[in-house]
């Protein structure tokens, strides 16, 4: 069992930067590929990146790459999103979430273990 914490998000503007923190208590964390996803009002929720065990390999949606990125201290049992140059459409609930496969995918089904969420919202 591993237990997910997500900080960090709020108001940001277009053009502006935010970093999202998730920290994890519970089974060694190096056991885990980690994820960020997010789910904006009526529509499904949807994978944004993820990253190895290590930190080894990173995969990003189209979406956000080249904007996003993903690291991890596992030292520190945390995992972040650094999101620049933000747009309104990245308005959205932004969920860590952690994965027991040796290789993280962008399926969610992959992820038995998910934080509460922290909402994020873009103004123009």
């Amino acid at each position: 069992q591993v237990q997910l914490v997500e900080s960090g998000g709020g108001l940001g503007q277009a053009g502006g930067s935010l970093r999202l923190s998730c920290v994890a208590s519970g089974r060694a964390f190096n056991t885990y590929g980690m994820g960020w996803f997010r789910q904006a009002p009526g529509k499904e929720r949807e994978f944004v990146l993820a990253i190895s065990r290590y930190g080894g390999s990173t995969y990003s949606a189209d979406s956000v790459k080249g904007r996003f990125t993903i690291s991890r201290d596992n030292a520190k049992n945390s995992v972040y999103l650094q999101m620049n140059s933000l747009k309104p459409e990245d308005t959205a609930v932004y969920y860590c979430a952690a994965s027991s496969e040796v290789t993280p995918r962008p399926e969610p089904n992959d992820y038995a273990y998910w934080g509460q969420g922290t909402q994020v919202t873009v103004s123009f």
